[in-house]
């Protein structure tokens, strides 16, 4: 199990025992604390959780949707298999609509008008700003030209393309700086849905951190996090009490001998084969076959790769890969809108 999964949990459990839960636009109730930080080395650790599957691939395709094809066309991210943002993308007739479920039918709860011409898209959010002002660019063009600069701070919140955006950037801001040939970046965001959104999150912008780094002939560094209004939705607790049994479990495998774990390992198997393996039951193998093994999970990327914008962005992310990643299994969430 990573590091990153115990400082996940700490601040899940955090939210669960002292949140206060507090009204939103979304009509779901939340659990929150007003505030949070991480501390991250990417030079120690490449933060991926492994106590639920986190799909990597989804992920990574976001970040370079912003950052490197720099759009706002969610028809983009099809092309790659990627559905994330498919609750927040305008339809063919240019008006937003949200839905409820009441009853087992789904209702129409609110709807906005953006014009067609922002079809298929969600407004003027994320890679419509950054293409708008250029700032992957400005990023990389000063830390090649200008290492000594402390005014690199990529900025997602723009006031006077707010009511354009379907969803205003929750990862807002990142600044970046250079410390002893390292790259280091301090991301900010204003609101996160930690069951959904902060795993993902996290793992983008060590990515994207790693990426950057490469083809600036940096070394990568330290990736600090803070967070306004951290909250779980009152319907994703029963997943984030899974997830945290799923630790209590790995702490108590952990004590078993190297020889308990392959008799353990071998019995699970044999019930596999015998008959339908139990959830409880393969998410125990799971753990198990972490605990086999010292690999870390790690991020490779291509080291011909010189440009940042010549990253293979397609499905198969050709240049990029996580590597030797072992999880305990997938967690459903619902999503608020």
């Amino acid at each position: 199990m990573t590091n990153w999964d115990k400082e996940y949990l700490k601040l899940c459990k955090k939210i669960l025992n002292e949140g206060v839960e507090v009204e939103n636009r979304t009509g779901t109730n939340t659990i929150k604390v007003p505030s949070y930080n991480f501390h991250f080395d990417l030079s120690k650790e490449f933060p991926i959780l492994q106590t639920k599957q986190l799909f990597f691939k989804n992920a990574i395709t976001e970040i370079l949707w912003i950052y490197q094809a720099q759009t706002n066309d969610v028809r983009w991210l099809h092309e790659r298999g990627n559905k994330v943002w498919d609750e927040w993308m305008i339809d063919d007739d240019g008006i937003y609509r949200t839905y409820e479920i009441i009853n087992g039918e789904k209702v129409l709860k609110s709807e906005k008008y953006f014009g067609k011409e922002f079809s298929g898209t969600i407004g003027t959010a994320y890679g419509w700003i950054v293409n708008k002002y250029k700032l992957t660019d400005y990023l990389l063009n000063s830390l090649k030209n200008n290492q000594s600069d402390r005014r690199r701070v990529i900025s997602l919140w723009q006031n006077e393309w707010l009511d354009q955006a379907v969803l205003p950037s929750c990862v807002w801001s990142s600044e970046w700086d250079v410390t002893d040939g390292k790259l280091n970046a301090w991301v900010h965001q204003r609101s996160c849905d930690v069951p959904l959104g902060l795993p993902f999150n996290v793992t983008q912008y060590a990515t994207l951190l790693t990426l950057i780094a490469q083809v600036t002939n940096l070394d990568v560094g330290t990736l600090d996090w803070s967070i306004k209004d951290a909250h779980i939705y009152v319907n994703q607790i029963d997943g984030i009490e899974k997830q945290i049994k799923r630790e209590q479990l790995y702490e108590k495998l952990n004590r078993l001998s190297l020889t308990d774990l392959k008799l353990l390992k071998q019995k699970l198997e044999d019930e596999q084969f015998e008959k339908e393996i139990t959830e409880e039951n393969d998410t125990t193998l799971k753990i198990v076959d972490i605990l086999l093994t010292d690999e870390k999970p790690y991020l490779w990327v291509n080291p011909d790769i010189k440009d940042f914008y010549d990253f293979d962005n397609s499905k198969e992310l050709k240049d990029i890969k996580v590597k030797q990643y072992k999880h305990m299994g997938k967690i459903k969430f619902p999503i608020a809108q």
